[in-house]
């Protein structure tokens, strides 16, 4: 009896835990989003033979994409923290696992907008330029428009991307369904304590999901 009791004690942490989650992959996708987005859109605009070619920003820009972007997210952790110190001035906890999904979040994200915006037909492009319309414009209203349906799946693949990482937070003193499970499941030998917050996870994908590729399906047939 008293094991149920603790079990259902337990559960009931649960709907703060998923609100945690939440919060800590909200933040992550709006700052590493918005950012990643920038960069992404920088690093397709200034491709050779690209509306606003640079080599060498596209080089350097490709250059410290693909350095940040392959790093295991627990390494990352461990890394970031003494910048984590200087810039927000705490290594541990939420704050913490913040940063490091933003930053993480970031340099997948640049790379997926990249990805998406050059599936863009270029005889598009080069319509929009025939018109009349200027390089930035063109970017703007063009390019970004016709590539939506793509970004929007890749936004979601970054989400889903972020609540994995998410679950490795605790190792940085960050909370959630993640280390919910590992504290009071796997290290209390507590099962239902684990796949109660697996299956949680699991909802939240399969939600995430279904609303990407509905948003998509309605953006490509516009």
């Amino acid at each position: 009896m008293e094991n149920f009791d603790r079990l259902v004690d337990l559960l009931d942490k649960l709907p703060e835990e998923l609100a945690t989650t939440l919060w800590l992959v909200a933040l992550a996708m709006v700052f590493g989003g918005i950012i990643g987005l920038v960069l992404g859109v920088t690093l397709y605009a200034t491709r050779p033979g690209n509306i606003l070619e640079n080599k060498w920003i596209f080089n350097v820009l490709n250059v410290i994409v693909n350095v940040f972007r392959p790093i295991p997210f627990i390494i990352l952790l461990a890394a970031l923290q003494p910048f984590a110190r200087a810039i927000i001035g705490v290594g541990i906890g939420n704050p913490m696992a913040i940063f490091a999904m933003t930053f993480a979040a970031t340099f997948g994200i640049s790379r997926l907008v990249e990805q998406s915006l050059v599936t863009v037909p270029a005889g598009v492009v080069e319509a929009a330029r025939a018109s009349g319309a200027g390089r930035l414009r063109t970017l703007v209203t063009v390019v970004i428009p016709e590539g939506l349906g793509p970004l929007i799946l890749g936004y979601t693949f970054a989400f889903v991307a972020v609540i994995d990482m998410s679950a490795v937070a605790g190792y940085v003193g960050g909370n959630g369904l993640g280390d919910f499970a590992i504290q009071y499941g796997y290290r209390q030998f507590n099962p239902w304590v684990t796949w109660a917050a697996v299956v949680l996870i699991i909802v939240i994908v399969q939600v995430v999901q279904f609303l990407g590729n509905w948003l998509a399906k309605k953006a490509m047939r516009r």
